[in-house]
């Protein structure tokens, strides 16, 4: 054989080996239906656990929301108590002085079932 005919032959098997390499590192690199499902749970799992903690945030936001009106409410019902109590003082103090009180403005419907109208 002549270095011609090796050139060619060793050209050929060349050819062939890239072919084939070719072929099989396409077919590896392929997805399989398994891994594009796996995938596609773990995006979706990812999602939703992110999601899941955007959410528990937002609950613990309103729950220090809740207590600080909480805290706001009973610190208004303690104000509106001694107001009551003071109210009721000075009303004693003017009847026993032997004043009469001026007469109270009209209650507002959104405050009537608050009030007590024993004053």
């Amino acid at each position: 054989m002549s270095v011609e005919t090796w050139t060619a032959v060793s050209s050929g098997v060349v050819g062939v080996a890239s072919a084939a390499a070719a072929v099989w590192s396409g077919r590896a690199a392929r997805r399989t239906r398994r891994d594009q499902r796996r995938d596609d749970f773990t995006v979706v799992t990812d999602a939703m656990r992110k999601e899941m903690d955007r959410q528990g945030r937002r609950i613990d936001e309103l729950e220090q929301s809740s207590d600080r009106q909480d805290l706001r409410l009973e610190g208004a019902g303690v104000a509106i108590t001694y107001l009551i109590d003071r109210v009721r003082g000075l009303t004693t103090w003017v009847r026993s002085s032997g004043l009469e009180p001026p007469a109270a403005k009209p209650i507002p419907d959104q405050a009537r079932e608050f009030i007590n109208q024993d004053v």
